[in-house]
């Protein structure tokens, strides 16, 4: 290895209140612009962040950065100015600026950054608003300059199948698939997490239409595969092994081209032990 960088990653946890409303625009236009998300009031969350520090480990230490030097920056820079506030009227940096995810993950990039010790670079984050949404900032390049930002979005569906190649015997299929080889089949409860890349609206701070994605991901996965027999039930896995590496292939190709800006991943979990992914950065 050339580089012998390790990245560290720190979680933080706070609490802040937000709404979606600017008041430099007319009512009409507040609704205009963040449709039914609009409103007046405040509602909440708790914000989980996950921040990526990256950097040589100290040859004396063995560290890449003292995790007390983090949390300090954090508490100072972040948690300080927002745990327990209203984003909208308590945090300058939002006073007229809207409180998406991607607006703060942005805004926690640039107040944590600068203030790393030398050696040291902010690679990136994940910020999570609730288990089912989170934004990934995340460095493109080596210098740090160039930025990737997606939107996760969870799901779930149950669906049944059975693990059997009909170009195997019987014997080497129990071999092969033990248990999940069972005649009469089995089940999950599979969670599916799709994360897509889109353009930064200045005005509204979303990079997608979140509710496009999930209208998207309802039609064509969820109503096709929920309470549905993979193996008989969903055309596109007709005389495929129903592993879960095939049904993400299957979901990948079905959403690829339809979802609202560039679908970067797929990950599909079969138990909370395994999961199985697809990416593309090109």
């Amino acid at each position: 290895m050339s580089d012998r960088r390790v990245r560290m990653w720190r979680r933080v946890v706070f609490s802040s209140g937000h709404r979606y409303w600017l008041d430099s625009l007319s009512e009409a236009e507040n609704r205009r612009t963040f449709g039914r998300w609009a409103s007046r009031f405040n509602h909440g969350h708790n914000y989980v962040l996950e921040l990526a520090v990256s950097g040589s480990p100290d040859p004396v230490n063995g560290m890449v950065v003292n995790i007390k030097t983090v949390d300090a920056i954090v508490r100072e820079r972040i948690v300080a100015l927002v745990d327990g506030r209203s984003l909208n009227d308590e945090v300058p940096a939002f006073r007229n600026r809207s409180t998406t995810l991607e607006n703060l993950a942005l805004w926690i990039l640039s107040e944590v950054g600068p203030c790393l010790p030398e050696g040291t670079v902010l690679d990136g984050l994940h910020l999570y608003e609730k288990e089912d949404l989170w934004v990934e900032l995340m460095a493109n390049s080596k210098d740090g300059q160039e930025r990737r930002m997606v939107v996760g979005r969870r799901y779930e569906f149950a669906a049944s199948h059975r693990l059997h190649c009909h170009l195997l015997s019987e014997a080497e299929n129990v071999g092969l698939y033990g248990k999940c080889n069972h005649p009469a089949g089995h089940g999950h409860n599979y969670v599916l997490e799709v994360a897509v890349e889109g353009a930064l609206d200045p005005v509204t701070g979303m990079s997608l239409d979140l509710d496009e994605l999930d209208r998207v991901v309802e039609r064509l996965v969820l109503e096709r595969y929920d309470h549905r027999n993979l193996d008989v039930d969903v055309p596109e896995l007709q005389g495929k092994v129903t592993t879960s590496e095939n049904v993400a292939l299957a979901i990948w190709d079905l959403l690829a081209q339809q979802v609202p800006g560039r679908l970067r991943r797929v990950r599909l979990f079969e138990t909370a032990r395994n999961a199985f992914e697809l990416e593309d950065w090109s």
